[in-house]
C-alpha cells in the first residue's frame, strides 16, 4: 500500500485531496498547521499531523513520524488579494515563506529518501495565476511562479534518480476558503485610489462560469501521482484547462 503526505489539509483542495486518496485505498498522512477534529471519517489508513512548513523543526518532526512515503503533495499555501503598492514587504515575505520557501523546504527534506530508494513523486500545487496574468494578485502570482520555475528545473535534476516531479495548477475555486483565510492579512490593501478598479475586478469574479471545484484538484493530483509519463504540468479545473489551451 502506497503512502502520500499532503500539506495544507485543513480545508479546500488539500482536504479533498486527502479524502480522495483515502478512498483509493492509500495510506494518507494529512498535515495542517493547526489540528482540527472531525474533518475525516475514522480510518486505519489515516494519520493527521501538525505541520508548519515555515519551520524546519516541524518539517523534520513530521517526516520522522511519517516514516517512508511514496508521494509528497505540497498543497499548503496562503492567498493574498490587494494592490501591490499598498502591500507591506513584510506581508510579501510571509507569503513567500509559505508558498515558496515552505515548498522548497519540504522538497529538500524528502529528496534524500526518494533518491536513495530511486523512487518517489513530488507534486507541487501552484495556481492558474501562473497560466495567465490576473490583477491584484502580483505577490501571490510571484510566489507561485517561483515554484513553477523551481519545479521544472528540479524535475530535470531528479530524473536521473528515477524521482518524478509534477505541477498541478488549479483554477479559481470560489467554494474554497482562499479569501476567508487571508482576510486579516488583506486588510488595508485596497486604498482609495484602487477602489473603483478593485470593485470591477471583484464584480468580474461573480460572472465567471468555468471554475475549479475541490474534487477537480483532488482528481488531478491523483492523476499526477499515477502518471508514468514525462508530463510536468497538470491544469486542474475547467478554467485552468481553458487557460492552458490559450497559453
Amino acid at each position: 500500500m502506497k503512502t502520500v503526505l499532503i500539506t495544507g489539509c485543513s480545508s479546500g483542495y488539500g482536504l479533498e485531496t486527502a479524502r480522495y486518496f483515502l478512498a483509493q485505498g492509500w495510506q494518507v498522512i494529512a498535515t495542517m498547521r493547526t489540528l482540527q477534529e472531525g474533518l475525516f471519517p475514522p480510518s486505519k489508513n489515516l494519520r493527521i499531523l501538525a505541520l508548519d512548513v515555515t519551520r524546519p523543526d516541524s518539517i523534520l518532526a513530521v517526516l520522522d513520524t511519517a516514516g517512508p512515503i511514496d508521494v509528497l503533495v505540497n498543497n499548503a499555501g496562503i492567498g493574498l488579494f490587494g494592490a501591490f503598492e499598498a502591500t507591506p514587504m513584510s506581508t510579501i515575505r510571509d507569503l513567500f515563506e509559505t508558498n515558496t520557501f515552505g515548498v522548497m523546504a519540504m522538497c529538500q527534506a524528502v529528496i534524500p529518501q526518494f533518491r536513495e530508494r530511486q523512487a518517489g513523486i513530488i507534486i507541487n500545487v501552484t495556481s492558474s495565476a501562473t497560466l495567465a496574468p490576473f490583477p491584484l494578485v502580483a505577490p501571490y502570482t510571484a510566489s507561485k511562479m517561483a515554484i513553477e520555475g523551481f519545479t521544472a528545473s528540479l524535475e530535470l535534476e531528479l530524473k536521473t534518480f528515477n524521482v518524478q516531479v509534477k505541477l498541478v495548477e488549479p483554477g479559481y475555486g470560489p467554494t474554497t476558503r482562499f479569501t476567508a483565510n487571508g482576510q486579516q492579512r488583506m486588510q488595508g490593501l485596497i486604498p482609495a485610489a484602487y477602489e473603483l478598479f478593485a470593485h470591477s475586478v471583484f464584480a468580474g469574479f461573480a460572472n465567471i462560469l468555468a471554475v475549479t471545484r475541490e474534487i477537480d484538484v483532488a482528481e488531478t493530483v491523483w492523476r499526477a501521482a499515477s502518471d508514468t509519463s514525462n508530463q510536468l504540468r497538470f491544469p486542474a479545473g475547467a478554467d485552468a484547462l481553458a487557460l492552458m489551451q490559450l497559453a
